[in-house]
């Protein structure tokens, strides 16, 4: 995989959308996501992605005066502290 060096002080993560589907309109978005995501750079030169897996991609976006490379990845909620309780059922 074509990583390159970061220095961690320039390392942060962020939710790019949240949706609710099957697990195909999620890969789907995630695709999408890696064809447009271009952060706040002004102007995109050139874009290179690169597949990590169904749920992961690299991009590697040439912008106006610098490269920018970001990750993205699919992730699935598995708990959430401030959800309401299922309704257990009766029986």
């Amino acid at each position: 995989m074509p990583v390159e060096g970061v220095g961690e002080l320039n390392c942060d993560a962020r939710t790019i959308a949240e949706f609710e589907g099957s697990a195909e309109e999620a890969e789907a978005a995630l695709r999408y996501a890696a064809n447009t995501y271009e952060d706040s750079l002004w102007k995109v030169r050139r874009r290179e992605i690169f597949t990590c897996s169904s749920r992961s991609y690299f991009l590697r976006i040439q912008g106006r005066l610098a490269r920018y490379c970001f990750l993205i990845q699919l992730a699935e909620l598995v708990y959430d502290s401030d959800a309401k309780p299922m309704p257990q059922p009766f029986g």
